[in-house]
């Protein structure tokens, strides 16, 4: 079951950083009456998605196990989530000149919520200027900028930067390959468990035109730390990093908020997949590279 990570599928109060928005406290968000209306209103869906993950949790083994069962509740979550977000969009559509609209919408641009780029910016040029206007409206204005040029079907923008001997590695030069560029980090737990899967993944592809450029988010004095990674992980393919940690231009230039997270992109450029993990990865460079 896919995992949500959007704030309006939470089933505990949205807290709302003040500063994000400097014309409401997050107390004024909260006592907010379209707030109000828009909790009150998902409410329904919220407890059907919650029936939903309790009840896979609460399921025997055997049963979990069981890939029509899986099938049913994935099917089942994977509609529930849909509705939520559509009256969360309709809600924005409806109400462009509400600072609520502002923060649902931040949350949609999460690429966990499956709304995709032109549907973000449609959304976003609905709203009022004034909301715009807000510091949390510039920010988002940038995010949705940075999500239409990373957006699958967009040529992935091109990048240089250098690997551990300090040689210039530029992105266009691998056209013509299937290329996955994954950015990670040393000090990511979660990056270090997925670099098994990716390092079978290059094992079994590296030789039907595929090739992988890992981008660490690594820190100028974590260097060593990078290049133990690097080697104790068995990572064979080209890595690059300026050691700027989150600061990092290639990961500003694609997005990137969290780590780990990757983008497939095929021997024209053209991005075709994002965050591919485990199976899905397998599955989809077997699809592609028969």
């Amino acid at each position: 079951m896919k995992q949500i990570f959007l704030l309006w599928l939470c089933f505990l109060p949205v807290v709302v950083s003040a500063q994000n928005i400097k014309d409401l406290s997050e107390e004024e968000v909260l006592k907010d009456k379209d707030y109000i209306a828009l909790q009150s209103e998902t409410k329904p869906i919220k407890e059907k998605l919650k029936a939903i993950i309790s009840e896979y949790n609460q399921a025997a083994q055997e049963k979990k196990n069981d890939p029509s069962y899986k099938a049913v509740v994935d099917s089942r979550y994977s509609a529930a989530t849909k509705e939520l977000t559509s009256a969360l969009q309709s809600f924005i559509s409806q109400h462009p000149n509400s600072y609520i609209s502002l923060l649902v919408l931040n949350d949609l641009t999460d690429p966990n919520s499956g709304v995709d780029s032109p549907t973000l910016t449609k959304l976003y040029n609905g709203l009022s200027d004034p909301i715009k206007k807000t510091d949390l409206g510039e920010t988002l204005q940038s995010r949705i900028i940075t999500a239409s040029r990373t957006a699958i079907g967009a040529v992935a923008p091109d990048f240089t930067q250098n690997d551990p001997s300090g040689k210039p590695v530029k992105l266009s030069d691998f056209r013509g390959k299937y290329v996955l560029i994954d950015f990670w980090a040393s000090w990511c737990g979660p990056c270090r468990m997925e670099n098994p899967s990716v390092v079978k993944a290059y094992a079994q592809f590296k030789d039907k035109n595929f090739e992988i450029i890992g981008v660490s988010l690594d820190v100028l004095n974590r260097r060593k730390a990078w290049l133990s990674a690097i080697e104790n992980d068995k990572l064979t393919w080209t890595q690059v990093s300026d050691l700027q940690g989150w600061k990092n231009q290639v990961a500003h230039l694609y997005g990137v908020e969290s780590i780990p997270q990757n983008f497939l992109i095929d021997p024209k450029g053209v991005i075709i997949a994002k965050d591919l993990r485990g199976e899905n990865l397998f599955r989809m460079l077997s699809d592609i590279l028969k």
